[in-house]
């Protein structure tokens, strides 16, 4: 149970001076959460559900130092369940397994609902998620779930099925604002009564700065002014040049675990799909610098050269699983030159889909029932009753001319349905114009 932290927050106290000021300034009601609205907002289904303690299991999602453990602590301060957390990063099945134990004596002997918040829920793997889905399912614990990594691709989608799924977004500059000077005058949880004052400018430069991340924010004013010395007046003046000093100690927005990373890859991908060299490689350096995952990177790379260069140049994705396996041999950093140079081929290449609206559309119509029989001349050949292979009247194309002969391939249903139409760029326009020809055999 070492890993487990019991929020008893009957008894709770004021937090100790020595805590940091972000923690400090957490909110405890609803009424001092800043930003989210679109989720919070007073006319919303969360805020109704936290006000009226009526929670269903949900999920947070968002970067950093948008408020998801703070929303958690106001439903601890608000709800009249027993309160649990763990962290994922050092909490096993053995926590969970305890958590569940009491969460039914709880119920059992007080009639008490419990709810488990697990931060960081994404570091559970999957034998892990699984554990908790009946006791969630059957109610023995509401689960909240906190996650920097988008649930929908770390997250097992049972899970996912019996929760409600929030998006929490960086907070715009304003609220990061507001937060800055409430924790300046704050004298109960914040630096009022160590008679600070910051200039305007510093606060829009920090504000502006942080990038939505409000922790980092009131982290770079915290270190501004335990480190800054009082003037002849007695105060603490906290001005542009020194925020700007503090802030530069902040971590890039971007972990090499992966918080926050889905913008950054999204706009990477993005940019080799809009034929743009210079941005991709401006993108890819941000994930290196950051630590992202080599292999990861890769991997995106190798899904735009199918996707999105295609049949127009299909010398791409060979080119693109070359590097995948060569950074894996490499290594960081020389790793940098090769995924630089299969990004910028990419980049580079004539884009073409088809393939991937081929595949779409025929999915589409496998999936809506459009599973119809297969020819007769292309069934696979196999003996009659009496031990003899029936000719069923396929056509062997390499015995032809060209090697094409005329021939229905698809069932009767679909046989003038046509998937796959190649674009009029790099190996497509020759593709094309086979395709044509051969068509036109067929209707002689």
């Amino acid at each position: 149970m070492d890993n487990i932290d019991i929020f008893s927050y009957m008894e709770e106290q004021q937090e100790e001076k020595e805590s940091p000021l972000a923690l400090r300034m957490r909110p405890e009601t609803l009424d001092e959460m800043v930003g989210q609205q679109h989720i919070i907002g007073k006319d919303k289904l969360l805020y109704r559900a936290i006000s009226a303690d009526r929670l269903r299991s949900v999920i947070f999602y968002g970067p950093p130092g948008t408020g998801k453990t703070s929303l958690a602590k106001v439903i601890a301060h608000t709800t009249s369940a027993d309160f649990r957390q763990i962290n994922a990063t050092i909490a096993g099945k053995k926590d969970m397994e305890e958590v569940v134990r009491m969460a039914k004596q709880e119920k059992a002997l007080q009639g008490r609902r419990t709810i488990l918040f697990i931060d960081e829920i994404h570091r559970f793997n999957k034998a892990q998620q699984d554990y908790l889905l009946p006791f969630v399912e059957d109610g023995t614990v509401i689960l909240i779930g906190a996650t920097t990594e988008n649930p929908y691709f770390e997250v097992n989608s049972a899970l996912l099925s019996r929760s409600d799924i929030f998006e929490l977004k960086p907070l715009s500059e304003e609220d990061v604002r507001s937060l800055i000077l409430r924790a300046v005058k704050d004298r109960k949880k914040g630096l009022g009564d160590m008679d600070v004052e910051i200039d305007d400018e510093a606060v829009d430069f920090l504000a502006r700065s942080c990038t939505g991340d409000a922790r980092s924010a009131i982290g770079a004013l915290e270190l501004g002014a335990m480190t800054t010395q009082r003037g002849e007046d007695g105060k603490i003046r906290l001005t542009l040049p020194v925020v700007a000093e503090c802030i530069q100690k902040k971590p890039i927005s971007y972990d090499k675990d992966g918080d926050n990373h889905y913008d950054t890859i999204s706009a990477f991908i993005k940019s080799m799909r809009g034929s743009d060299p210079d941005a991709a490689v401006y993108y890819l350096a941000r994930m290196l610098c950051a630590g992202e995952d080599i292999k990861f990177i890769a991997r995106r790379i190798m899904i735009c050269a199918s996707e999105d260069v295609g049949m127009a140049d299909p010398q791409a994705l060979q080119l693109a699983v070359s590097a995948s396996l060569a950074v894996e041999r490499v290594g960081m950093p020389e790793a940098r030159i090769i995924l630089a140079q299969a990004a910028v081929y990419v980049a580079c290449a004539p884009k073409s889909n088809a393939s991937y609206l081929a595949i779409g559309e025929a999915m589409r119509l496998v999936e809506n029932g459009g599973v119809y029989p297969v020819p007769r001349h292309l069934q696979n050949v196999h003996a009659d009753s009496a031990g003899q292979e029936r000719e069923q009247g396929y056509l062997y194309a390499h015995d032809y001319p060209g090697h094409y002969v005329k021939q229905q391939y698809l069932p009767d249903a679909l046989k003038d349905r046509q998937f796959y139409h190649p674009g009029a760029l790099g190996d497509e326009q020759r593709i094309s114009k086979y395709l044509e020809a051969i068509r036109k055999t067929e209707n002689d």
